[in-house]
C-alpha cells in the first residue's frame, strides 16, 4: 500500500487535491509535483474566473468524473487551490493521473 502524498488526502465528501496554476501555459497538462503541490497548467488566463473553470475542465477530463463533481474549496483568487474531487477516493485520483503525479 502506498503512503499518499501530501497533496491528495482523504475528505469523507472524495479526495482533496492541493494544487497550484499555471496559468497562459502554452501547453496544457497536469504535474509535475512542485513544492508539495501538484501543478496544473491550463491555457487560460486568471482573469474572470476562466483559469478556475479551466482548472476545473482538465481535472475533471483527467480523472474520468463530470465537471460538477470538481470543485475549488479554498483559493478562488490565488494560484495555490484545494479542489474537492467529491465521490472518489485518493486512491483512484493516483491511479488514474498515473506518471503525472510524480515529483517533478
Amino acid at each position: 500500500r502506498h503512503r499518499m502524498p501530501p497533496w491528495c488526502r482523504n475528505s469523507t465528501a472524495g479526495t482533496l487535491l492541493d494544487i497550484v496554476v499555471q496559468p497562459k501555459s502554452s501547453r496544457e497538462g497536469i504535474g509535475p509535483v512542485h513544492a508539495d503541490r501538484l501543478r496544473v497548467r491550463v491555457h487560460a488566463p486568471p482573469a474572470d474566473n476562466e483559469a478556475n473553470a479551466a482548472v476545473v475542465a482538465l481535472v475533471a477530463d483527467r480523472l474520468g468524473v463530470p465537471k460538477r463533481n470538481v470543485t475549488i474549496t479554498t483559493g478562488h483568487a490565488g494560484r495555490r487551490k484545494t479542489l474537492l474531487v467529491a465521490g472518489v477516493r485518493p486512491e483512484t485520483v493516483l491511479a488514474r493521473l498515473g506518471e503525472e503525479a510524480r515529483p517533478g
